[in-house]
């Protein structure tokens, strides 16, 4: 895990799955996800040390159901066919019953990876196949117990916000290339994902469609309706900031890309920006002018 901390930026970048083959125990290579099947169970460990869930396209079917309970925000991870004694399956429960942590790899494009960790198996649910995992690490609050409704409500939301805002960031940024749509700057720790129709709003999908790339100054001048993006993805700034005078960031950084086509798209054309959505966000830009 410190070795996947310091390649992903804590977490927070994705990898790609050759680079994963960079990784060494004891001097020698060790594969810290199984290409080829959902759970890593190496054969020298008595517990699963990974699993993975493969990327799809927004609409696409995978080939198992993993998702996120909307009752309690846990994921729920499906089993290696229909054995419960598959030992794969086996490992995973032997992690639960150790409360060992492991390391969940989502798939946010086409071999490349975020992982999310530690996360740990704290349930069995035997008749749907799968387990549970807990991703945000309660220790010993027990979730079956009388928790108080404000206290379960917090810990369902603090659950899906560590999951679903990587997912959405690494997918975002992978599929602009590690750039900023605005400004096409390359420096990842200085990027954000920006919801084109805000998350708060229920149009506001954790989709690649719904993403733009974006700098930190650009994605704060987006949020503050300083900077907008048409349907036709020409930028426009505010009035306002066109009459101001100030230093070289207002002027190179915002007054010259008025009226400029974003300067770097995604290359799969059904991972470009929504145009219904980005009118939306573009109809907000312009009432708040």
């Amino acid at each position: 895990m410190r070795w996947l901390a310091a390649r992903t930026n804590d977490g927070a970048d994705s990898i790609r799955s050759e680079a994963l083959r960079e990784f060494r125990f004891r001097g020698e290579p060790f594969a810290l996800m199984d290409m080829q099947r959902g759970i890593r169970k190496p054969a020298v460990l008595d517990a699963a040390l990974s699993f993975r869930t493969v990327y799809r396209p927004d609409g696409a079917e995978r080939p198992y159901d993993d998702g996120v309970g909307l009752a309690d925000g846990l994921i729920r991870y499906k089993y290696r066919g229909e054995d419960p004694q598959h030992p794969e399956n086996a490992g995973l429960r032997a992690a639960m019953a150790r409360r060992l942590p492991l390391i969940w790899f989502f798939g946010v494009g086409p071999g490349v990876y975020l992982p999310t960790f530690p996360v740990f198996v704290v349930k069995e649910e035997r008749h749907e196949l799968q387990f549970v995992v807990d991703a945000v690490t309660h220790g010993d609050i027990d979730l079956a117990s009388g928790l108080e409704r404000n206290l379960k409500r917090y810990i369902t939301v603090e659950t899906r916000r560590r999951l679903h805002q990587p997912i959405f960031r690494a997918t975002v940024i992978r599929a602009y290339g590690t750039r900023c749509a605005v400004c096409a700057l390359g420096h990842t720790r200085l990027l954000d994902a920006a919801h084109i129709v805000p998350d708060r709003d229920e149009r506001g999908v954790a989709e690649v469609r719904n993403g733009l790339a974006l700098c930190k100054i650009h994605h704060a001048a987006l949020d503050a309706h300083i900077l907008g993006v048409r349907p036709d993805l020409v930028v426009e700034i505010r009035q306002d900031l066109l009459e101001e005078v100030d230093g070289p960031m207002l002027r190179h950084g915002l007054q010259d890309r008025h009226r400029q086509k974003l300067m770097v798209l995604p290359a799969r054309r059904d991972e470009r920006p929504d145009p219904g959505l980005l009118e939306i966000a573009y109809d907000a830009f312009r009432a708040s002018a």
